[in-house]
């Protein structure tokens, strides 16, 4: 996937159908002077509804649709005949989705299974038909029930990205390297800072056919909290991810330090995010001999396991996925 045909963001105007009118027919048939009501109901209005798809990684189907609209219920007819229900309008989405009101930015709803169904606009009921208000009293009713107006409305959809490991760092930590060896997924990699700037996402092998999924997300800077360097951005697909797998290189002035203030800038943005499995990678490792290992282990953070990888050197890669796998599967 590359980062052009990566969307995580629209905004789109939705609206159902109308219902139906009903019918205020009153019977007629030869010989029957003066048939009864047999006006039918209206047909209700067509729904606007996401379904989830779990073979779909971003929004990019959407990007050009600003408008969708279900159809219209039909009308009743003679013999208390239905009108048709209006065409259901569907808009599959990956999972991970929420959806929110564009104006109060109320979040309505999450997708996060797949085939899930939510209706998003839903359709106006059909009208009753002259058929329902006969009575002792007024045995041939001319008049029928008008359909439900439709719902409409200004919605933003939005993805965060639904993986199971989300790889967390500045830029330049080797994210995207990393996952372009284990996986087939083909980020974008140069020697500067934030050249991911929208996330990869790798289904990456395992052991007897098994896989799991990983994702790149765009580094993080001290401030990303607050917005700096898009963090709002990068942030929110972090927190759909079952564990964090912390990438800092060896290089690094102070790994402790830098582990500190992206810990910090997650727990700014959602607190709960400290309570997921986490991870800590020390990339670029190829550059160290045992002698280096041993005296940077002495200073590396403490309460969470830490392993040596270079994915350029292919050093530890395999060990990283046993590690990985295990965390994911621990329940199990």
């Amino acid at each position: 996937m590359t980062d052009g045909n990566f969307i995580d963001y629209i905004k789109i105007y939705a609206a159902s159908g109308k219902g139906g009118q009903g019918s205020m027919h009153l019977h007629r048939e030869k010989f029957i002077e003066k048939g009864g009501p047999d006006g039918g109901d209206g047909g209700r209005g067509g729904h606007i509804i996401l379904r989830g798809n779990k073979g779909m990684w971003t929004l990019h189907h959407l990007r050009f649709l600003k408008h969708s609209r279900a159809g219209h219920g039909g009308a009743g007819g003679s013999s208390r005949s239905t009108g048709a229900d209006g065409e259901d309008k569907y808009l599959e989405v990956p999972l991970g989705t929420i959806v929110r009101d564009a104006d109060t930015q109320e979040i309505l709803f999450e997708i996060t299974e797949d085939k899930e169904e939510v209706i998003l606009c839903e359709g106006g009921k059909g009208g009753l038909g002259n058929w329902h208000f006969r009575s002792a009293t007024n045995q041939t009713p001319r008049y029928a029930q008008p359909g439900m107006p439709s719902v409409d409305g200004w919605f933003q959809i939005e993805l965060k990205i639904l993986a199971d490991v989300g790889l967390v760092g500045f830029p330049n930590a080797g994210k995207s390297t990393l996952l372009s060896v284990v996986s087939a997924a083909k980020p974008k990699i140069a020697d500067y800072a934030f050249t991911t700037l929208k996330p990869n996402v790798g289904i990456v092998e395992y052991r007897n056919f098994q896989s799991f999924v990983m994702a790149d997300i765009p580094g993080i800077i001290e401030g990303a909290n607050e917005g700096k360097g898009l963090g709002h951005y990068f942030l929110r697909h972090i927190e759909r991810n079952s564990t964090l797998l912390f990438m800092i290189p060896a290089d690094s002035d102070d790994i402790r330090t830098d582990y500190k203030i992206l810990l910090n800038e997650l727990e700014l943005h959602n607190p709960e995010l400290l309570h997921k499995d986490r991870l800590l990678a020390i990339t670029k490792s190829d550059m160290l001999d045992d002698e280096l290992k041993a005296e940077m282990e002495q200073e590396l953070p403490e309460g969470i396991k830490t392993m040596f990888i270079s994915s350029v050197a292919n050093i530890g890669i395999m060990e990283l996925k046993d590690e990985l796998w295990k965390m994911l599967n621990k329940e199990a």
